[in-house]
């Protein structure tokens, strides 16, 4: 008979052991985690500073690109401008070959004002409303442009909607009375009397130095306040 000794018998883990065994492999995996964060975070930097210095780097060559358009729209020919003309591009190609730089953003607006100047009002809108800067003049004119596109398309609520968010944009004593005036007026074309006459009423109030705050507003807010009380 064979005899075995039982110190070479496999034994069944205890459950302080298990319990150590299970501490080993968490640290493990949190080791691995803690690796992996790392990596994915410098990764993540790594592709932001790259993007960051492409869109830098495009900026500087796109701007040479554009000029010859930025000529033609200045000069009124527009379709030059959108399409460009021989080695030089247009600001449909720079928006599409540089997307996400601070060039083609700012060609959105010229694409937009184009297109609205060729009567092509949905396009207008489209490039017009991916245009997006921090700047209180071209973004509030941006939605007035867009304001005017429907309100060449007579549909005067949107076009006021476009023209109130305009003027309610950084206010200031110049351009936002030229909004509330475009504003008032889409309101009355759509039936809206008392956001007209509120508008006016506001450059009265608010912009009395203004172009508009000495004449014409105080004499539409006379005129809809006597046509309101009829009402």
């Amino acid at each position: 008979m064979k005899i075995i000794d039982i110190n070479s018998i496999p034994k069944n883990p205890s459950e302080n052991d298990k319990a150590k065994a299970k501490l080993v492999s968490l640290k493990h995996n949190k080791r691995k985690w803690y690796v992996v964060g790392f990596y994915m975070t410098f990764l993540s930097i790594a592709a932001f500073l790259g993007f960051f210095y492409l869109t830098k780097t495009k900026n500087l060559k796109v701007e040479d690109d554009i000029f010859q358009a930025i000529y033609h729209f200045e000069a009124s020919d527009f379709d030059k401008a959108l399409k460009g003309e021989g080695s030089h591009k247009g600001f449909l190609e720079v928006i599409a070959q540089y997307p996400y730089t601070t060039t083609a953003n700012i060609d959105c607006f010229y694409a937009g004002i184009a297109y609205m100047h060729q009567k092509e009002y949905e396009k207008a809108r489209s490039f017009l409303s991916r245009f997006k800067l921090e700047d209180y003049i071209l973004q509030a004119r941006s939605w007035s442009v867009i304001g005017d596109t429907y309100s060449e398309q007579k549909n005067y609520k949107q076009a006021a909607a476009y023209y109130i968010k305009a003027a309610r944009y950084r206010p200031n004593s110049v351009y936002t009375p030229v909004y509330l005036v475009k504003a008032a007026s889409a309101f009355e074309a759509d039936g809206q009397y008392k956001n007209s006459y509120r508008c006016y009423q506001e450059i009265v109030e608010k912009y009395p130095n203004s172009s508009y705050g000495s004449g014409l507003a105080i004499k539409e807010v006379s005129r809809l306040s006597a046509f309101l009380s009829m009402d």
